[in-house]
């Protein structure tokens, strides 16, 4: 079953048809040093971003290529933006496109015995180093920890709470939706590692008909990052099963919670 979960995302299928994505995503492209490459971002902005001079808290995304556009997704969007510009949230949302085939070396922070992977730290140094900087310097964002989240599903999962510990003063919370922390049990070992969690928020989200062991795995996480002094929320939808239905329906809910629900 794991194995599952895992091809279902190393071997991205785009679908064909209309663009889906709102008027208020756009994208750029920023060359990434660390990773040999040029990444694809996409940039969903506030209604009234033009017509104001405030700034604005920052969410990172991973999987950019679902997040916002039917086209370019793998199988449905998560409707970041219809969700955000129902709520007229007051947020920018930056989502990374993911490297294709190379998405699990990405987005895993320590490697498996027969996937391999565990490049996620040249990931996220792009993201802090280069990305982050950038960021801040074309759009007018909240810079500070507390106005700074991540957050992504299965390895996006993964690697947005890995986020949170590697760069306590970058990332202030985390989206943690269905993560894969089968990946490789050194996850824990380096949660065990960290002194204390205190002003940190995690929400976390998985179904109870996703992988035999997937609840049990999150709801482990949670009790150790409690322990160190985070805020968690955590949800097992009854019925949910590794999709981006499971990640569409309660990506609004996270949301609030993680930045309006203060």
């Amino acid at each position: 079953m794991r194995l599952q979960l895992l091809l279902f995302f190393l071997f991205p299928i785009f679908a064909s048809g209309q663009t889906t994505a709102s008027a208020q995503v756009t994208t750029v492209e920023i060359p990434s040093p660390q990773l040999g490459v040029t990444k694809k971002i996409w940039i969903w902005l506030p209604a009234d971003y033009d017509r104001s001079t405030q700034k604005y808290p920052v969410l990172y995304m991973h999987d950019a290529q679902n997040l916002f556009d039917a086209k370019t997704s793998f199988a449905g969007e998560w409707n970041v933006d219809e969700s955000l510009e129902k709520l007229d949230s007051r947020i920018i949302v930056v989502g990374i496109a993911h490297g294709n085939d190379k998405r699990l070396d990405e987005l895993t922070p320590f490697p498996h015995e027969k996937y391999k992977g565990g490049q996620a730290d040249a990931y996220l140094d792009f993201i802090v180093s280069t990305l982050k900087p950038e960021i801040d310097k074309r759009y007018r964002t909240k810079k500070d920890v507390q106005n700074t989240a991540i957050m992504g599903s299965s390895l996006g999962g993964l690697v947005s709470f890995y986020a949170v510990l590697k760069y306590p003063k970058v990332f202030g919370k985390a989206g943690v939706f269905s993560p894969s922390f089968w990946f490789s049990d050194k996850i824990y070992d380096f949660t065990d590692g960290v002194s204390s969690l205190k002003g940190k928020r995690f929400y976390f989200l998985c179904g109870n008909r996703e992988d035999d062991k997937m609840v049990g795995d999150m709801l482990k996480m949670v009790s150790k990052v409690v322990e160190k002094g985070a805020e968690t929320t955590e949800k097992i939808v009854d019925g949910g099963e590794h999709n981006e239905k499971l990640w569409r329906e309660n990506f609004q809910r996270a949301y609030e919670w993680l930045f309006v629900k203060n």
